[in-house]
């Protein structure tokens, strides 16, 4: 699931940046959507017969990979709470990422019109060649947020993205 996922999402991305691919725009599109609907259905049926799949269900990486999956389900928000929260016992047993809940959970915050927590999503500009955080509520606090969970501090996280 997670490399169907990330083929398709890297392939846009070799657009974007000018980059080739094997593929055109509207072929990577549909695979893209495609993948996205097949997968969601997999990860339903993955939470309805086991919940989450921590650390000692399918190892780090696994369980990694199934929140990457999880955070591409944007049009199904409903489906993503019910994973945050049953992701968050998961983190309280240390049996899941702190840092994969963050983003998850800023993600549904965002989707449902509120300010994100750790500031883990951004924009780029490509005008100014840098990314700033979406709205992020209690902006003061963020980093000691961020800590907790074992994200670094907002300005290190978003030079990332900076390309200047």
């Amino acid at each position: 699931m997670a490399i169907k996922d990330q083929k398709w999402r890297k392939e846009s991305e070799n657009i974007d940046n000018g980059k080739t691919s094997a593929y055109d725009k509207a072929t990577i599109d549909y695979n893209w959507r495609k993948t996205d609907s097949l997968n969601i259905i997999d990860a339903k049926s993955i939470i309805n017969k086991y919940g989450y799949p921590g650390y000692d269900l399918v190892g780090e990486s696994g369980s990694n990979r199934f929140w990457t999956i999880v955070q591409h389900c944007d049009d199904d928000v409903k489906f993503q709470q019910q994973v945050l929260l049953l992701m968050s016992k998961q983190v309280k047993l240390k049996n899941a990422s702190g840092k994969d809940f963050a983003y998850l959970q800023d993600r549904v915050l965002l989707s449902t019109n509120k300010k994100q927590l750790y500031g883990t999503q951004v924009r780029y500009n490509p005008t100014t060649k840098t990314a700033k955080p979406l709205p992020v509520q209690d902006s003061i606090n963020v980093d000691k947020r961020r800590k907790a969970v074992g994200l670094t501090p907002l300005n290190e996280y978003l030079k990332i993205f900076d390309r200047n």
